[in-house]
């Protein structure tokens, strides 16, 4: 009897968490206060394996801006996370809130066991990144964490010639630079701008918005390896626009036998998400998301190459979320929890760091 109750649990725990392949599965949105939600709607548009039952939001501008722009019916916007669970079946949550509401986010997903996406860094900090691993582990939900260079083929075909195919020896250094002129710059939303530019709502400036790529891909790099120190140096470059936050870092990941050096800024001339990764035996460059150039020490001069486009699962985030919505696949690598607590770790030494002048030991 004992033995037939834990089947039939096991039975009960899938069809609560995964859906099957014929049926869409039911995603809501929560929060548009995020820039990053104005490019995740257009995915949206003609597929048949995924539905918006739901958006969660208050601000009226929002609210028109984006139901004028992608057609949206009115009845889909709710006021509250839990109004919306209250009213509709979802399965997975995509979040686009500030970085200090991502807690709370995951927390009520948990309670209802519904899986969640939130757009990078996971927390504002290591205390609010342990509540929610907390929360998941407890509830068995799903996490998934976003990063636009996920979806990089550059970055992927890098990974599988250092660590697959381990074309260029051990890994000694990895440099990552990641940025902007500035989001004011740049035109972000006054509504994006708000948070993050606040160093609560964005646990920071620079560090966090741009920081947490570097931390990201070289924590995958490294086989989810943490840093055994982390020194930074941060600076207010422009004060008169960034007030409460720094705007650059340099931040320095030491490792028994490696560095890695990440190099956030809001004062880069360009936009830029561009990783080296050096070895024994030579090096693979990745300065634009679909080029590669390599060289190693059986090579007489660099060779540049453009690696194939990502497919299936790993095509683009909503694929991706899909496929772990239904258990296809786990989260993993990149947009994994375990990776991006070590991501949170890292930053919350960063500021540490900075504020101290001192290098940070990790445990």
């Amino acid at each position: 009897m004992k033995k037939f109750a834990l089947v039939l649990l096991g039975l009960l725990s899938l069809s609560i968490f995964q859906v099957p392949a014929q049926v869409p599965v039911r995603l809501a949105i929560v929060g548009l206060v995020h820039d990053h939600a104005m490019g995740f709607f257009p995915r949206l548009q003609g597929r048949s394996d995924v539905e918006l039952v739901g958006v969660v939001e208050t601000n009226q501008a929002l609210i028109e801006r984006y139901s004028q722009k992608f057609n949206l019916d009115p009845n889909l916007f709710y006021p509250t996370l839990g109004a919306l669970l209250a009213a509709t079946n979802v399965n997975v949550v995509a979040t686009f809130t500030d970085i200090y509401d991502h807690q709370q986010v995951v927390e009520t997903c948990a309670a209802h066991h519904v899986d969640v996406m939130m757009e990078k860094p996971m927390a504002v900090n290591l205390k609010a990144a342990e509540a929610m691993a907390a929360a998941v582990k407890k509830s068995g939900i799903q996490l998934v964490v976003n990063y636009e260079t996920t979806w990089y083929p550059g970055n992927w075909a890098a990974y599988q010639m250092v660590h697959d195919q381990h074309q260029i020896g051990d890994i000694r250094r990895i440099v990552v630079h990641d940025g902007h002129n500035g989001p004011k710059e740049i035109g972000c939303s006054t509504n994006f701008l708000v948070w993050l530019t606040d160093p609560v709502l964005n646990g920071g400036g620079a560090i966090n918005d741009f920081g947490c790529y570097g931390a990201d891909l070289a924590t995958w790099l490294m086989d989810g390896q943490k840093p055994t120190s982390v020194f930074c140096v941060a600076r207010q470059i422009k004060p008169d626009i960034y007030p409460k936050v720094e705007d650059d870092a340099t931040i320095v990941l030491t490792y028994p036998k490696a560095q890695a050096v990440l190099e956030p800024s809001w004062n880069w001339p360009f936009n830029r998400k561009d990783m080296e990764i050096y070895g024994q035996t030579g090096y693979v460059l990745v300065p634009q998301p679909n080029v590669l150039r390599v060289r190693t020490v059986h090579m007489s001069d660099e060779m540049e190459n453009t690696p194939p486009m990502l497919s299936g699962p790993d095509a683009d985030p909503l694929s991706y979320l899909v496929a772990v919505v239904r258990g296809d696949i786990k989260p993993s690598g990149l947009s994994s929890l375990d990776v991006n607590m070590i991501v949170v770790e890292i930053l919350d030494a960063a500021h540490k760091s900075a504020r101290t002048g001192k290098r940070v030991d990790l445990e």
